[in-house]
């Protein structure tokens, strides 16, 4: 018997939905940082919950702004490094790789 074509079926082939695909995270530049921060600022009471939803926001990413920006200044609003923090610091994987080149020394 022989067997079927796709030629036969071409309403069978899935295509991926890019609508579907997993979303990355949004950036948000120094600038629009600063922008959201200054409106939140103006806002009266009740306004801020319409801003965030203008702004597609929730409350944490605000707060995690004027939080930078209050310790770190607008310096701070642009430093943000993605991913896990390293668990050692350079100094000790320097001490680590040093012990493991001189197997015969042992640390106090």
């Amino acid at each position: 018997m022989p067997t079927p074509t796709n030629d036969a079926f071409p309403d069978t082939q899935v295509l991926p939905d890019p609508m579907l695909e997993k979303r990355s995270r949004r950036p948000f530049s120094t600038e629009s940082k600063l922008r959201v921060i200054a409106a939140a600022e103006q806002c009266k009471h009740g306004e801020l919950g319409a801003l965030l939803r203008r702004e597609k926001l929730y409350n944490n990413p605000l707060q995690t702004w004027r939080k930078q920006l209050s310790e770190g200044g607008e310096q701070a609003l642009s430093n943000s490094a993605p991913g896990p923090r390293a668990k050692l610091t350079p100094e000790q994987r320097a001490l680590e790789s040093d012990a493991v080149t001189r197997p015969g020394r042992r640390a106090n």
